[in-house]
This record gives C-alpha cells, sequence and structure tokens, in this order.
C-alpha cells in the first residue's frame, strides 16, 4: 500500500485575506476559489495547502479549532537558495502584513525567521547548505 500525495487543510477567518496575503508573496492558486475553500500551491513540487473558511474546517474536525493567535499547531518550512533569499523573503512577508515573530537568524548551519499568516498559521523561511 502506498500514499498518493499529502496536502494541508487549515482553518481561515477571512478567505480572501488569506488569498490576498498568499499571492502578494508571490504563491498560486491551486483551483477556483469558492465561499468554504482557497487553495494554495507553495514550491517546486507544488505542495498544496487548502484554507477552509472557520465553519467548514470546524465541521471536518468533528470538533473545535485552534485559536492559532494564541495557541501553536505546527510550523511549515519553506526553502530558500541562500542567505540573502531569506533576506529578500522577510522584506516580502513584512510588506504582504505578515506577522514576523523571529527576525532573522543564524540557526546552526543554517539561517533563517519565522512569520504568522492572518490567522496565525506560522511558517519559516529557511536555508540550509546543501539542500
Amino acid at each position: 500500500m502506498k500514499t498518493k500525495m499529502i496536502w494541508a487543510n487549515l482553518s481561515s477567518s477571512d478567505l480572501e485575506k488569506t488569498a490576498k496575503f498568499y499571492t502578494d508573496l508571490g504563491f498560486k492558486e491551486n483551483c477556483q476559489r469558492t465561499e468554504e475553500l482557497v487553495s494554495i500551491l507553495f514550491a517546486d513540487n507544488n505542495f498544496i495547502i487548502n484554507f477552509f473558511a472557520d465553519k467548514r474546517f470546524e465541521s471536518a474536525l468533528k470538533g473545535n479549532i485552534t485559536n492559532t493567535k494564541n495557541d501553536n499547531e505546527i510550523i511549515f518550512s519553506l526553502s530558500a537558495d541562500s542567505r540573502e533569499d531569506v533576506d529578500r523573503w522577510f522584506e516580502k512577508v513584512k510588506q504582504a502584513g505578515g506577522e514576523i515573530f523571529s527576525n532573522p537568524e543564524n540557526f546552526e548551519a543554517g539561517y533563517t525567521f519565522g512569520f504568522a499568516d492572518p490567522d496565525g498559521h506560522k511558517f519559516n523561511f529557511l536555508y540550509w547548505p546543501g539542500m
């Protein structure tokens, strides 16, 4: 038995704001936006993150969604080609309205910074030599 692919599903309190944030960063929408969903493609391998309206996401979970402004659920890491690339992404994320929770810094052999999207979902950009 094998798995064909993997993607992520997260909640969004404002799908328009979510779509604008990620497209402002240069990511592409995966499919036609609906009242309940915006789907975004990340990286060269087109990793998909579906952002569902809160009510729809809560229904699928059969439970309560986390308040990502106060609590952590996951952190997605996005690779960068160089330290300079990390710094360029840092500026782009700030311009798009992302909340920086960790300024650019050395991390072991790499270089990184962390940000949250408008709903508080956390990401980091990371340059790691050889990756």
